[in-house]
């Protein structure tokens, strides 16, 4: 018995090695994709880069000059080559038009603010989702679960600079519980109106996934053994019922992570707050491409392992996966 045991343990890892094995190397293949595509996306604008950036009234030498500072007048497979050595060798992707400093180091000095911006976004959706999903499941077709289920559908359908405008207006203007925007008043309260913002505009989907997931756990005939051996429903909800729908929940988090980060951005612009998405449109304003590219790059990598590390915990939750 023993050894049947071990021979089946021994099976379940070497899957999961063979699974961390596909995603990292699916995660690098992404990777890859996004640099090839924030490189030639770029070039594929109209018009001389050099042009845009100093105006048509430039003169030739210094039009000609800034070619050669950027690498512009190399061919694209030089420039290609070039840019794949500053992205693998130095993790950058050129120094920045307007700032005259590496692209990497001004991602590197806003990027705090705008994680922080995330986790706060990321709390509030997971904390507010569980506790609606939870209500609506556990009083199913009742007045409670309608409220949850309408309301949703309609405040997904809004932009989120839209639903940023509305929350100044009655949060700070008339209710002054917030600043504006900007981090004058502390960085902590600052962000808290924008993460409710982002959050806003995530938890519809979430709510709706984890209920109709709770629903089917809570229909499940393992449920109904417990409830007939006299067990508490709250033991059953939270021990049993919340664990079983823990992964498909966090999946669909997973795949939403990239509108949380873009939703990020944007918020950083309606709020001033002085993130990596202000320095995003403002390297767009002054046609500052190198910025512009170690943003999307920096994001994209962000999101690709923070999915990875979600999948991770989803696999170890739930070993069927695996195979």
């Amino acid at each position: 018995m023993d050894s049947i045991q071990t021979k089946r343990n021994t099976e379940e890892k070497k899957r999961f090695r063979h699974w961390v094995r596909g995603a990292l190397f699916r995660s690098l293949l992404v990777i890859v994709f996004v640099m090839i595509a924030v490189f030639f996306l770029i070039r594929l604008v109209p018009g001389d880069p050099a042009v845009m950036v100093l105006g048509e009234h430039a003169s030739e030498a210094s039009l000609e000059a800034l070619r050669e500072r950027l690498g512009l007048n190399l061919s694209l497979p030089e420039q290609f080559v070039m840019f794949v050595k500053n992205v693998f060798l130095k993790a950058d992707t050129g120094a920045s038009i307007k700032y005259g400093v590496s692209s990497r180091s001004l991602v590197f000095k806003y990027a705090p603010v705008t994680l922080l911006l995330v986790l706060m976004a990321t709390l509030i959706t997971v904390a507010v989702s569980l506790v609606l999903a939870v209500l609506a499941a556990t009083h199913r077709d009742q007045l409670f679960d309608h409220i949850i289920r309408v309301i949703p559908a309609f405040t997904q359908g809004m932009p989120v600079f839209w639903t940023g405008l509305l929350f100044i207006l009655l949060f700070a203007v008339h209710l002054h519980w917030f600043p504006v925007g900007g981090l004058d008043k502390g960085m902590l309260r600052g962000l808290t109106l924008p993460a409710i913002t982002v959050a806003f505009g995530q938890i519809p989907p979430l709510v709706r996934s984890l209920r109709e997931r709770l629903l089917e756990v809570l229909e499940a005939d393992f449920v109904v053994t417990l409830k007939a051996a006299g067990v508490p429903s709250r033991t059953i909800l939270f021990k049993h019922v919340l664990r079983n729908a823990f992964v498909p929940s966090l999946m669909l988090f997973s795949v939403n992570l990239s509108y949380l980060i873009g939703g990020t951005l944007v918020v950083e612009q309606v709020f001033a707050v002085r993130g990596v998405g202000k320095l995003l449109f403002e390297a767009i304003s002054n046609r500052d491409f190198p910025l512009v590219q170690a943003i999307a790059l920096y994001c994209a990598v962000f999101v690709v392992v923070i999915s990875l590390v979600t999948e991770l915990i989803a696999h170890k939750a739930d070993p069927r996966m695996n195979k």
